[in-house]
C-alpha cells in the first residue's frame, strides 16, 4: 500500500477514534477557502488598496488557472478510486469534484492568504502569522477529510506561493510602464486560448467499473472553464482600467462601505444564483461558466469601479 494512501487511512482511523467530533470543523475550514474567501480580493479593490487588490485577483486567478491546467494533465484519481479502504467524510464524495492532483481548495486559500500573509508581514506581523495557519489548516483538513493525498496538497500550495511571487514581481515590472502591461495582457489571452485548445483535445483515461466511467472528462473541465473566463476578464478587465477608467478608491468617503458591500452582496448573489441558468444550461458546462465567470470578474473589474465612482464624486469626503 502506497505511503500517502495509508497516511490517509490514519487521519481516518483518527476520524472514527473522535466519532467525527471534529469533521465539520475542518470542513468549515475547506468551505471558507473556497465560498467566502474569494470575495476578499474584490473588497480590497474596490475599497482598501487597488494595487493591492490587483496583487490578490491575480495571484488567486492565475494559481488557480495553473492548478486546473495541471489537474487536466495529471488526471489523477480521488484517494477512494484509487483504494476502497478510505472513505472520506460526510458528502465528500458528491462535494469533492474533479481530479485530485492539486488541490484547488489548498491552492485557492494559499493564494489569497498568502498574499495577504505578504501584504501585513512589515504592518501586522501577527495578521501575517494568522494568514500562515490557516493556509496550513486547510492544507491539512483535505487529508483529515479523506479527500486529497499529501502530494496534492503540496502542489497546491506551491502553484500558489509561486503565483503570488510571480504576481507580485509582474506589479513592480509592470508599475508605470503601460506598453509592457499590454504586452503581458496579450500574452495572457493567448496562453488561456492555447490552454484552452490544448485541454480539448488532450487525451484522458477512461476506466470504467461494472460499466460505469469512474470519472467524466468532459465534467471535470467545468472548473477549468470557469478559471478561464475568470482570467480572461482580468486580463481585459485591467486593460480597460489602464486605458479609460483609472479607478481610485475614494477613500474615506462615505459611500463607500456600503457600495462595497453591496457589491460583493451582487458577486455572491450572481455566481451562487444566476450563472447556472443564464448561462449553464443554454451554452452548456463549458462555455457557459467561462461566460458567466468572466462577467462576474469584469464586474469586478470594470462596471462595479465606474458605479463606485458614480456614486461618490458627487460629494466631498
Amino acid at each position: 500500500m502506497m505511503p500517502d494512501i495509508q497516511y490517509l487511512l490514519l487521519l481516518q482511523k483518527l476520524r472514527e477514534m473522535t466519532g467525527g467530533a471534529f469533521d465539520e470543523i475542518f470542513n468549515a475550514f475547506s468551505k471558507i477557502s473556497v465560498d467566502v474567501l474569494i470575495f476578499l480580493p474584490f473588497v480590497i479593490y474596490w475599497a482598501v488598496s487597488k494595487e493591492w487588490g490587483k496583487r490578490f485577483i491575480g495571484a488567486m486567478f492565475g494559481s488557480e488557472l495553473v492548478n486546473a491546467i495541471t489537474k487536466l494533465t495529471v488526471c489523477a484519481y480521488r484517494p477512494w478510486i484509487r483504494s476502497d479502504l478510505i472513505q472520506p467524510a460526510g458528502d465528500s464524495k458528491t462535494a469533492a469534484t474533479g481530479y485530485s492532483f492539486p488541490s484547488g481548495h489548498t491552492n485557492k486559500a494559499s493564494s489569497i492568504l498568502g498574499t495577504a500573509a505578504l501584504w501585513q508581514y512589515k504592518k501586522q506581523r501577527w495578521i501575517s502569522i494568522l494568514c500562515v495557519i490557516c493556509i496550513l489548516l486547510v492544507g491539512f483538513s483535505r487529508n483529515f477529510l479523506g479527500v486529497h493525498t499529501p502530494q496534492d496538497v503540496i502542489c497546491g500550495f506551491l502553484i500558489s506561493v509561486i503565483a503570488v511571487f510571480a504576481v507580485g514581481k509582474i506589479s513592480e515590472l509592470t508599475d508605470g510602464n503601460e506598453k509592457l502591461a499590454d504586452i503581458l495582457t496579450l500574452g495572457g489571452i493567448l496562453f488561456v486560448v492555447f490552454a484552452i485548445i490544448y485541454v480539448q483535445l488532450k487525451s484522458y483515461p477512461l476506466d470504467y467499473v461494472d460499466g460505469k466511467l469512474l470519472v467524466d472528462p468532459v465534467k471535470m473541465q467545468n472548473d477549468f472553464f470557469k478559471v478561464c473566463g475568470s482570467f480572461l476578464a482580468l486580463m481585459t478587465g485591467l486593460f480597460i482600467d489602464r486605458h479609460f477608467i483609472h479607478y481610485e478608491i475614494p477613500v474615506g468617503h462615505k459611500n463607500l462601505p456600503i457600495l462595497t458591500a453591496v457589491g460583493t452582496g451582487i458577486c455572491f448573489s450572481w455566481k451562487a444564483y444566476f450563472i447556472n441558468p443564464l448561462f449553464v444550461k443554454p451554452f452548456g458546462g463549458h462555455w457557459g461558466n467561462l461566460i458567466g465567470y468572466f462577467i462576474t470578474t469584469f464586474f469586478v473589474l470594470v462596471i462595479f469601479p465606474i458605479i463606485i465612482q458614480k456614486f461618490t464624486k458627487s460629494e466631498e469626503v
